[in-house]
């Protein structure tokens, strides 16, 4: 089988070119998708608990805490400890972070409408239907990886 005959290299060499134009789009205003992310992930008004921003961006703890301490220090957000509870921080946007912020989701969003607006909606339906059977499919063999590892640590 060539490579480009496999799953895993078209959703791979999709993903690059998706990631290029957003990182492409991104450096015209001075930051990265990664960054993008991370701001889409804070909440606009509320602020979000720093516990929840890595698992929704695909963060490890390490990652996460030296990525926040960057964007503290370019002046995009700012942290707050929780009042009642010490043990808690609470990222908030700072004007400049909301600027980048919206600079990211009109990108999603146009890159969205112009996918819609190009491929078929019962194409898009199948896709959807599919990256999400694959999903599955890659959850339930970690699972299934994770059960027999488990299995050969036990003692006889």
């Amino acid at each position: 089988m060539k490579r480009e005959e496999t799953v895993d290299y078209q959703i791979k060499a999709c993903w690059h070119a998706i990631s290029r134009m957003y990182n492409g789009e991104a450096a015209q205003h001075d930051f990265t998708m990664a960054i993008g992310h991370v701001l889409l992930t804070i909440d606009a008004e509320k602020g979000t608990p720093a516990t929840h921003i890595g698992p929704l961006v695909g963060l490890e703890s390490r990652s996460l805490t030296r990525m926040l301490r960057t964007l503290e220090e370019d002046g995009l957000i700012y942290r707050e400890t929780n009042a009642r509870d010490k043990r808690f921080v609470n990222v908030f946007l700072t004007e400049s972070g909301k600027e980048k912020r919206e600079i990211a989701r009109r990108t999603v969003r146009e890159f969205n409408f112009m996918i819609r607006n190009n491929v078929p909606s019962e194409k898009l339906d199948i896709f959807f239907d599919v990256v999400q059977q694959i999903t599955k499919l890659v959850e339930q063999r970690r699972t299934l990886q994770s059960s027999a590892l488990m299995e050969t640590d036990l003692p006889e």
